[in-house]
């Protein structure tokens, strides 16, 4: 059994053991009260819901017995039949043979026949009198009589949103600890934090792990939304899931929802062409879309990927350039990659650009953003009429981030390793000066270089300073960052460690500064400001000279 069939049958028994609880309570209820309409509908609802999941498991008797027994219950709710008589026993037996084929299903065991209850089941459809001898009515009598509780239970997310918000204060006490096992020479004390470190990790990956769901969760509810939309845009197109059992945190999974809905939509109306266009182009009627999920390193990878007209990287040069987001020589010079990027600005594409663009730019800002957020990247590659393939890089945890810790003005700063591409140490021969922005050549890239400490200090509508060679003296330590397939180089002061951190929010009124996606306490018990990349790469992009 694979871990995504096993991860599907451990939520079919704990929903199944709820379900069979629910059931016996009400039918109790019903026998106290003939005429109970809450009873009779709940029932009902359990059995539709029991009906459906276990055909879905492929649990035939489970689902044929409740769906037979969702038949009888719908005719008492809706007056053809009374719950009296012969009728009581047998719709006991069905709750109670329902529970002993749950448990089957959970201990791995052959389910036992169910024939002849289903026979009795369907002489009660009939208005008939079901067939109660004395080894059956025996049989009833000894079947409500083992009681079991699930393994499973269901867990509030606030409540684990709780949990990892403890786990977050714990890590930082961790880290402060050995701080101070370190500078105090005691043996013990040492011992002791290093006993707490390992209990401490142990017990954040525990908490995180129980945070985990299957992309398949998500994508397993995109087969009837691209039905729907290929339906209203008269296309033809079938839908690929891949690596549905990759795991990722609850909370990420329920904040690129959105996005994600957003871009199946977006790739099949505007980036699948007709049946018509597609067989004119010499291409399959059938236009094919892939949501897909990989993992890479610690991030996870999803996917949407259409083989449909690809987008005019031309048009959206020549538009930037409208727009006013690049200047035509500068826009000459970028690559494919680098104009794509443009898409994701705020407003990028209004109603005139739609067409020439082939609409993919429509709403990309917002995408973009919840990406963001996540301390993400949204990537875009492709090929005019092959295709386009978005590609969202997402962590698979938002409580614990890794970082990069630096050192400028004698304060330490956090950059998320999400957006850290790499660090460097060059001399001042290496950089060069192209219209007032200094330059490195970094893996046959022109990668623009700024100050971090001009960039943090600017006032309002002041531009940066025109860069000079002169101004660099000796080595210079660099953060090279990217974001939206732009790269930046940010001079800093000394470079400290990687570690992970524990981001909090920023308290008013320092949340309204952009520059800081929030902060975290080091192990000195020093606060640490978590620069945000994204502004950061926006602030540059405005201000450079």
């Amino acid at each position: 059994m694979s871990n995504r069939e096993q991860e599907y049958r451990e939520l079919f028994m704990a929903e199944a053991l709820e379900y069979y609880d629910a059931m016996s309570r009400h039918i109790s209820e019903l026998e106290r009260n003939p005429a109970d309409e809450e009873a009779l509908r709940e029932l009902f609802r359990l059995m539709h819901n029991l009906k459906s999941n276990a055909r879905a498991m492929g649990y035939t008797s489970i689902g044929e017995v409740a769906h037979q027994m969702e038949t009888v219950f719908g005719q008492l709710r809706d007056g053809q039949a009374t719950f009296a008589g012969s009728m009581v026993p047998v719709l006991f037996g069905g709750i109670d043979t329902l529970g002993e084929l749950i448990r089957a299903v959970g201990e791995g065991q052959e389910l036992p026949d169910v024939q002849r209850l289903l026979d009795n089941l369907d002489r009660l459809t009939r208005g008939e009198e079901p067939n109660l001898d004395d080894e059956q009515a025996d049989d009833e009598e000894d079947v409500s009589r083992k009681l079991e509780l699930s393994d499973l239970v269901y867990i509030q997310v606030r409540k684990l949103d709780h949990l990892m918000n403890l786990m977050g204060e714990l890590i930082i006490d961790r880290d402060r600890i050995l701080t101070l096992s370190r500078e105090i020479d005691s043996p013990a004390l040492t011992t002791a934090a290093a006993h707490f470190s390992r209990i401490a990790d142990e017990l954040q990956y525990s908490v995180m792990d129980a945070r985990l769901v299957g992309v398949g969760s998500l994508f397993s509810k995109f087969p009837r939304v691209v039905r729907d939309v290929a339906t209203a845009e008269g296309k033809d197109v079938e839908l690929t899931l891949q690596g549905e059992d990759i795991q990722i945190d609850r909370n990420i999974l329920q904040i690129i929802t959105d996005a994600l809905l957003h871009l199946v939509r977006n790739a099949i109306a505007h980036g699948l062409e007709t049946v018509a266009e597609r067989e004119a182009a010499g291409k399959p009627a059938q236009g094919q879309l892939i949501l897909s999920a990989q993992a890479e390193r610690d991030d996870v990878l999803v996917q949407v990927k259409d083989d449909g007209r690809g987008i005019n990287v031309e048009s959206v040069r020549r538009k930037a350039v409208e727009r006013g987001l690049v200047t035509r020589p500068a826009a000459a010079q970028l690559s494919d990659a680098a104009v794509r990027a443009f898409l994701f600005e705020p407003g990028f594409s209004m109603a005139k650009e739609v067409t020439e663009i082939s609409g993919r730019g429509v709403g990309l800002d917002v995408v973009k953003l919840a990406i963001d957020s996540l301390g993400g990247q949204l990537r875009v590659d492709s090929v005019m009429g092959e295709g386009t393939t978005f590609t969202l890089v997402l962590p698979t945890s938002i409580a614990v981030k890794g970082a990069l810790l630096f050192e400028l003005d004698e304060r330490s700063y956090a950059l998320p390793l999400m957006h850290t591409d790499s660090v460097v140490s060059l001399m001042p021969g290496s950089f060069s000066v192209v219209g007032g922005v200094l330059l490195t050549r970094l893996q046959d890239e022109n990668v623009p270089v700024v100050s971090l400490r001009e960039l943090l200090h600017l006032d309002g509508d002041q531009p940066l300073a025109p860069a000079r060679k002169s101004t660099l003296q000796g080595r210079q330590d660099i953060i090279i960052v990217n974001y939206n397939n732009r790269r930046l180089g940010l001079i800093v002061d000394r470079f400290l460690r990687q570690q992970d951190i524990v981001v909090k929010a920023m308290s008013k009124p320092l949340d309204t500064i952009d520059l800081f996606g929030g902060v975290t306490l080091l192990g000195s018990g020093q606060v640490c400001l978590v620069l945000d990349v994204p502004a950061l790469t926006r602030l540059f992009l405005a201000k450079r000279p």
